[in-house]
């Protein structure tokens, strides 16, 4: 381990120390300063270790967080320009992104794989949405809240999906079919979701939604596939640039809206944190034995857990500030996105350490 790392390591304990030191004697308000420098440090730190390194992304994310829980302002205005407007625009740069990563071959997994790809999708787009409703239901949240529940649960996978099926010796094929297809669905089906679930706690518009959806995802990704069409492999730059891009992005969307919605999370914050756990897991855990039940291979079992408990953060961020109402439905998704990034790499690094064993046919 490098001196530098090691340094990091020492300054994140020491900063980490003072931050509890602060909670435990009632100064929590205080220690601000002091836990965003212990998620930072902490974060570069896990960059110099090569078993930590994939980690160091969440624990950024939680710096983020803390940043725009105790200095909100910058993050919610500067001067008269409104941070939320960035929302969108980053979005689609993720989504281009996204675009030129994928190919049409992507989408040949439906004719290669038709049982592995009607399964996940038809678990994609039937658990988490009637877990979230459920949930809603159940923890009697406010209409608004609640809503944002439905919405992570209605939105499809994303690519942290397919970074953690390859973790975990799983189908990426069959991940970045599924992806790439719940993706192409999500102008309708996450519409209409909302509308039958979502709909008994708040208004939903399905056309402005479909739209919204079409705006944000389906065109960005249309145009990455274009340009990865006719450029493949002539801007090295640009493969090399859009990961960190779209990292940056994810991070900035977070605060942003975690910064707008900060009163609501300091009033039911803990309940939906637990929510949002709770939902993240059972959607592995029913997508993982709902594949068992149907006598599936390990390894698609595995890739459909991840394609279910994995969500779309961002795009449902998006869409609920196309609503107008970031600062609440889109808070279940800022609390889904950090905390199923730390659960799916768990599971994946586990499922990775355990060896496949398939029956012979």
């Amino acid at each position: 381990m490098k001196i530098t790392t090691k340094i990091l390591f020492f300054l994140s304990f020491a900063l980490g120390i003072a931050s509890l030191y602060l909670f435990i004697t009632g100064q929590g308000a205080e220690a601000g300063f002091w836990l965003v420098g212990f998620f930072l440090t902490l974060a570069l730190g896990f960059r110099g270790v090569s078993a930590l390194k994939g980690l160091a992304f969440t624990i950024l994310i939680f710096a983020a967080v803390s940043i725009s829980m105790y200095f909100p302002a910058p993050f919610i205005s500067l001067g008269a320009f409104q941070m939320k407007v960035l929302i969108v625009p980053l979005l689609q740069i993720i989504m281009f992104g996204m675009g030129t990563a994928m190919s049409l071959k992507d989408f040949y997994g439906v004719i290669k794989m038709p049982k592995g790809v009607l399964v996940g999708l038809l678990c994609q787009f039937s658990i988490m949405p009637l877990v979230g409703f459920s949930l809603a239901t159940l923890f009697q949240f406010p209409p608004e809240i609640a809503a944002g529940i439905v919405l992570i649960g209605s939105s499809p996978s994303g690519l942290a999906s397919n970074v953690m099926a390859y973790l975990a010796n799983a189908n990426v094929a069959l991940s970045v079919t599924l992806t790439a297809v719940a993706t192409v669905l999500a102008p309708f089906m996450t519409p209409l979701l909302m509308e039958s679930l979502a709909g008994a706690f708040v208004p939903i518009d399905f056309w402005a939604m479909m739209l919204s959806i079409l705006k944000i995802v389906i065109l960005p990704i249309a145009l990455g596939l274009l340009f990865n069409h006719f450029f493949h492999g002539k801007t090295p730059w640009l493969d090399k640039a859009m990961p960190i891009i779209s990292m940056t992005a994810i991070v900035l969307i977070i605060t942003i809206i975690t910064a707008a919605g900060r009163d609501n999370l300091l009033t039911i914050g803990a309940l939906l944190i637990l929510a949002s756990i709770i939902h993240n897991i059972l959607g592995y855990f029913f997508g993982y034995w709902g594949c068992k039940l149907l006598k599936m291979k390990e390894k698609d079992c595995r890739t459909i857990a991840l394609e279910v408990g994995m969500q779309n953060g961002g795009l449902a961020s998006g869409i609920a500030l196309e609503m107008g109402k970031v600062a609440t439905v889109g808070l279940a998704p800022a609390v889904f996105g950090p905390w199923m990034n730390i659960s799916g790499s768990s599971l994946a690094l586990w499922w990775r350490s355990k060896k496949i064993d398939e029956p012979k046919i």
